[in-house]
């Protein structure tokens, strides 16, 4: 067996999910802060696309890399909103992000290679580098600096070995943005950059970069999940310079021959006709954000960076807990609220919870009274 495996830690979110699940069929009433999958319908235009996809049989292969229309649309995105100048030459269109994850480090990164990450961050990143065979490298946020990148930080961590480093910006967990003087110098380091851009589109304050405004060798993962509110259709894709691109497609041909037909199509809708049903979604995301910052610091929990984007909020919870993995159950159990151990993110998380706010204000509330009430019994 793949020692490795042993290695991965469990997808800590998922637990809680599983266990709130549980409790519902046993007729309680929780309510869900801990998932980060936004609470919408697809937009509208996107469900029609779907269904003409159907009527109209476009169910079998596509071209491994995508289709042409899709690839177009997605250089078109960022040629408006970054001014990147690739084409569909450089897109490859995935099942979803994952496989997109999981592809670019298969081709980075040789056994025993080194990829770095930010702690806290995304967790399912160290467990992708395992997959790939490599070692993840962690950069330690302090949470008493509001979790601020450190370029020295990163640069005493690079090695011989080091062959990539993750940016996620905006950021799961923190919804913090990485200003473009940070981005630029990160491109600068000599190290490839994979920029985990799944968010983009759900920005409230300043405005989130592309690493391709400052590197033509970087790779990017994006995908309609989060932006769109796709989660279920699962399509995604890779953005990477064309030498890599004939590999890349030999992997996609043999792992997983190609992205479903029918979300590829809801893909090139979704570009060229939901602008207005994301800016919705992103005005909703920015009220619900605005009442859950100033209910949570209401309620005695401090945050360390207020979120700029996403739809998350990393709450400091530290004078009520050093174990944030028994926290959140405890809460659960006893509130009723399904919210994430901060140690889901690493090791760096622990003390804080992270709540979710793809749910509807009026859930919020109720999630934030029921916690409140709960941290006001363990004080009498």
């Amino acid at each position: 067996m793949n020692n490795n495996i042993d290695k991965m830690s469990p997808f800590m979110v998922m637990e809680v999910l599983e266990r709130a699940q549980e409790l519902q069929h046993q007729g309680v009433s929780v309510i869900h802060l801990e998932v980060g999958e936004p609470d919408f319908n697809v937009p509208n235009c996107v469900e029609k696309a779907v269904a003409s996809a159907m009527v109209r049989g476009l169910t079998h292969y596509t071209h491994s890399l995508g289709t042409l229309r899709l690839r177009e649309a997605i250089a078109g995105l960022y040629a408006r909103e970054y001014g990147t100048d690739f084409d569909a030459d450089n897109v490859v269109v995935t099942s979803g992000s994952s496989p997109a994850i999981l592809m670019v480090l298969q081709l980075l990164c040789n056994p025993g290679d080194e990829v770095i990450i930010f702690n806290p961050g995304y967790s399912c990143y160290r467990n992708f580098i395992l997959a790939a065979n490599a070692v993840p490298v962690e950069v330690k946020l302090n949470p008493d600096d509001g979790f601020k990148i450190n370029i020295n930080d990163i640069k005493a961590k690079i090695t011989s070995k080091t062959r990539a480093i993750f940016v996620t910006s905006p950021s799961n967990p923190l919804g913090y943005v990485i200003d473009s003087e940070t981005l630029k110098a990160i491109a600068n380091l000599g190290i490839t950059v994979i920029s985990d851009e799944i968010y983009h589109g759900l920005v409230y304050k300043n405005k989130a970069h592309s690493i391709l405004e400052y590197s033509q060798e970087a790779f990017v993962i994006n995908g309609f999940s989060k932006r769109y509110a796709m989660t279920g259709l699962r399509l995604g894709y890779i953005v990477a310079p064309l030498k890599y691109m004939r590999k890349l497609q030999i992997m996609q041909q043999n792992l997983f021959i190609c992205a479903p037909s029918v979300s590829q199509e809801a893909g090139v809708e979704a570009i060229l006709h939901a602008g207005k049903d994301v800016e919705n979604m992103r005005n909703i995301y920015n009220q619900r954000r605005e009442f859950m910052v100033s209910a949570i610091r209401k309620i005695g929990l401090g945050i360390a960076a207020e979120p700029e984007g996403a739809f998350y909020v990393f709450a400091d919870a530290r004078k009520y807990t050093n174990d944030s993995y028994r926290f959140a159950f405890d809460i659960l159990e006893n509130a009723h609220v399904g919210v994430t151990p901060g140690t889901d993110f690493g090791s760096q998380g622990q003390g804080f919870i992270r709540f979710s706010y793809a749910n509807s204000l009026e859930n919020i509330e109720e999630g934030l009274k029921r916690i409140d009430n709960y941290l006001k019994s363990l004080n009498k």
